[in-house]
């Protein structure tokens, strides 16, 4: 693996979970959001990540010269969380109530969000000591090629 290469991989996953972070506070702020644009209750949004090159298994095999080389990862998908429900809660006062007296709140929950928060900042910390361990090689290889 080139040097340069473990740069480029490094800054991948930290801007990936950069925009992952982005996201989880998006989704917090609008935990109490009961009316988007388009009438309904504010949805929680998912990102799912790739990997940049997708090199199947089977040709890495054929070809046991050829080292495989990661290229970092990639948003892969920005998607409504549509696997949850809405939060119903009783409230006949609030404007967006139905008929029944019931409010439709947003499928955030605020421990999922905070625990994601919490991975996102960890994975971006991993990401910023391998670029600092990646950095600090370069530099020794720079000091060992002056002597």
């Amino acid at each position: 693996m080139a040097l340069f290469q473990s740069f480029d991989i490094s800054a991948s996953g930290m801007t990936a979970q950069r925009f992952r972070t982005d996201i989880i506070a998006e989704n917090i702020a609008n935990v109490n959001t009961t009316r988007t644009e388009d009438g309904t209750p504010y949805r929680r949004q998912v990102v799912t990540f790739a990997q940049k090159v997708d090199t199947p298994f089977s040709d890495i095999l054929k070809s046991h010269r050829n080292k495989y080389k990661g290229e970092g990862v990639k948003v892969y998908s920005l998607k409504e969380d549509e696997t949850s429900d809405f939060i119903m809660e009783y409230d006949p006062s609030h404007p967006d109530a139905d008929e029944n007296g019931y409010v439709s709140y947003p499928n955030v929950n605020i421990v999922t969000e905070m625990t994601n928060l919490i991975d996102a900042s960890r994975a971006y910390e991993a990401n910023a000591t391998a670029f600092d361990a990646s950095k600090a090689i370069a530099q020794a290889g720079i000091q060992i090629g002056k002597s």
